[in-house]
Order: structure tokens, then sequence, then C-alpha cells
């Protein structure tokens, strides 16, 4: 099979089959084919698109192109949770502690900022001591224990994914529905939960502008993950405004904490709450969306969210007191000149400028 076959019966509009979507994983894994026609055959898919079939067979080639997490050791049903990403988005720091709190098993792996996204571990790394790093056996006791537990993805997983996203990041190829839709779900499979939950932002700071385009990604989605036996959701949420109030790592944590502690912004508390009922109720936990959210929204108020989540820092060598102790840098409020409302919010811009306040810290802390 000669790639550049491949190549042209996707410029041309044709389907590819499993073998040829197999063979362009395979040699992209092994570095077989030139990066110059793994772009090109991006650049088609792209332009062309891939139909559900294709999207299922280029998914499962990626996830088979690593190894997939063996959770058969944890209890019971686990769940987790996927964002594509926003500005101010720290759903995970205050979902997960509070669905294991209502007695779900999260056992969830996750990954560091991309472009003007925060990433959950690097906000966690804000509170000091906090470790990424668990051990499969440490991770799957954890959980058993506690009903939760956030660490580093591995490189064993999809590892074509790492090679595919680098190369559609500097080829313009990012926003394509099949390549986005391959790129989470296999992850999301190869971390093994049985109950996935999809937050999928829309709007100006998020990588999906469209609403229809971001339904159509959600439903392949779902479909993808049915043809695995998962229980998958999703969620077409606002980012046409930062989530909350809070951008930064340590700012975030500091509203996901007074979140579990029923003080956060109202937006924020109720995504939270949305998305640990639909996940409790998929883990056969409630028996109906109602009765998970008065009992989410019970878990806030009543201390056992915010509880279950001194617990999970402790557990992971975190120390919520020398977080507290760390300084906040000032702030200014600003003022608008005369009555009206907001029509309209650079998002992006938001979280790209965060993005460079957080490279500048970085590099400030890093030795010469």
């Amino acid at each position: 099979m000669r790639f550049i076959e491949l190549i042209e019966k996707k410029r041309d509009g044709h389907r590819l089959n499993q073998a040829e979507i197999t063979f362009f994983i395979e040699g992209t894994t092994k570095g077989t084919i030139p990066e110059y026609q793994l772009s090109a055959l991006l650049m088609a898919i792209y332009f062309q698109g891939m139909d559900e079939e294709e999207s299922f067979h280029l998914t499962k080639a990626i996830l088979e192109s690593g190894s997939v997490i063996d959770l058969s050791a944890i209890d019971g049903i686990k769940v987790d949770k996927h964002s594509t990403g926003g500005v101010g988005d720290k759903t995970t720091l205050a979902l997960a502690p509070l669905v294991a709190s209502m007695g779900a098993k999260m056992a969830k792996l996750s990954g560091r900022g991309l472009g003007h996204t925060g990433g959950t571990l690097d906000k966690l790394e804000s509170i000091p001591g906090f470790n990424i790093a668990l051990s499969e056996t440490a991770f799957n006791q954890q959980v058993n224990t506690l009903g939760v537990a956030l660490a580093g993805q591995t490189s064993d997983i999809a590892p074509a994914d790492k090679l595919l996203y680098a190369l559609r990041d500097v080829t313009g190829t990012v926003p394509s529905i099949p390549l986005i839709a391959s790129s989470i779900m296999s992850k999301k499979l190869a971390s093994g939960a049985d109950v996935i939950v999809l937050d999928v932002k829309v709007g100006d700071g998020a990588f999906m502008k469209d609403i229809e385009e971001a339904r159509k990604l959600s439903h392949l989605m779902i479909r993808i993950g049915e043809q695995y036996g998962k229980k998958v959701s999703a969620f077409l949420t606002n980012m046409s405004e930062p989530l909350g109030f809070a951008i930064g790592n340590r700012l975030e944590v500091i509203e996901a904490i007074q979140t579990l502690k029923n003080q956060g912004p109202e937006d924020f508390t109720n995504l939270v709450i949305e998305l640990a009922a639909v996940l409790t109720v998929k883990a056969g936990l409630f028996k109906d969306v109602n009765a998970a959210k008065k009992e989410a929204l019970n878990h806030l108020k009543n201390g056992l969210a915010y509880q279950k989540f001194e617990a999970f820092v402790a557990a992971q060598e975190g120390d919520l007191n020398a977080f507290d102790a760390l300084e906040v840098g000032a702030s200014t409020a600003i003022y608008a000149d005369q009555d009206g409302v907001v029509s309209q919010m650079a998002t992006l811009e938001l979280g790209l400028r965060s993005d460079a306040s957080r490279r500048r810290s970085t590099n400030q802390r890093r030795p010469d």
C-alpha cells in the first residue's frame, strides 16, 4: 500500500477503509511516513471530512497505538469527564470531589493546558506538593478507598494522537470534527472508565465557535463511545465568556474551593451540579437527574464535597495550608462610566493573556 494513494483518495472525497486507516496510524506511530505526507492527508481530511465509520476506525487505530488502562481492580462503576477546553474552566477540580462524595468512583487521567486553555494538572500543581505521578497500584487503591484520584496521562496512552496533534497544530487542521472526535475519544476510551460525560465548549473562547458544529462533534463522540459499550453524555456549554470569575491556575483553584463550599459563581456552580447529576445517574447511584442535582447541591451546602476535596488533596501530598499562605497579586476593579450590559466579551484574548502570564511565571522559576 502506498501512502500517496490514501492522500489522493481522500483528496477526491472518497472513504478510507479500515485497513487504510490502520496503515495511516501505524505509519504515524512508527515514523515510517514522512511528516509532509501526513500533513497532506490531515489537510485532505480537514476539507473532505470523514463519515461515522471512518471516524470509528480512526479512533480505534489511535487507541490501539498504545495501551489501555485496566481499572478492573477498582470496585463499581468508574466515571470520567472531558472538557474540550475553555477559559477559566476549572470544572474537574470541583466536579471530581463532588461526585466522589456522592458515591461515584472518579478515576481520571488529565492533561496540561493547550494554547489559551488551562490544564487541570497545571492547576493542581499550584497546590504545593501535589503529586500527579501516581503508580497504577496507588491510583487504583486511592479510587477504591477515597472515590477519586487524578493523575497525569502516560506516554503509553494513544501515542499516535500526540504525534498527529503536533502536526495539526502547525498545519491549521485542528478544527476538524473527525480529527477532534478521534483524538478525544481514543484517550477517554484508553482511560478505562464506564461512564463518560463530555463538556463541549462553544463560543469565542472555545475551539468550537459554532453551535451546530459543536452539536455534530458531540453526536459523533457519543456514537463512538457507545460502539465501545460506554455510557456517554455530552453538554454544550457557553464559552462566549469565561467560566466563573477567575482565570489562572491558582485563582481557579481558589474559585473551585469556594464552589465546593457553596460560595462560588452561579454559572460555574450550576455546571458542576448538572455534570455531577448526569454522571451519578448514569453510574446507577440515583434514579433521576432531579434527585441527583438535589443531592449534589446538598453536598456543597453541608460540607461533604469540600471534605472530600481536602482528603483527595492530602492523599496526593498536596498542602492546602501552604496553598492558603501563598500571596495573591494585586487586583484592580474597572468600572463602566455609564449603565449598560456586556453584549460581547473577548474571551479568547483573555485566555491568551492568561497563558502568556503563566509562561512568564514558569520561565521566571526555571533556572538558567
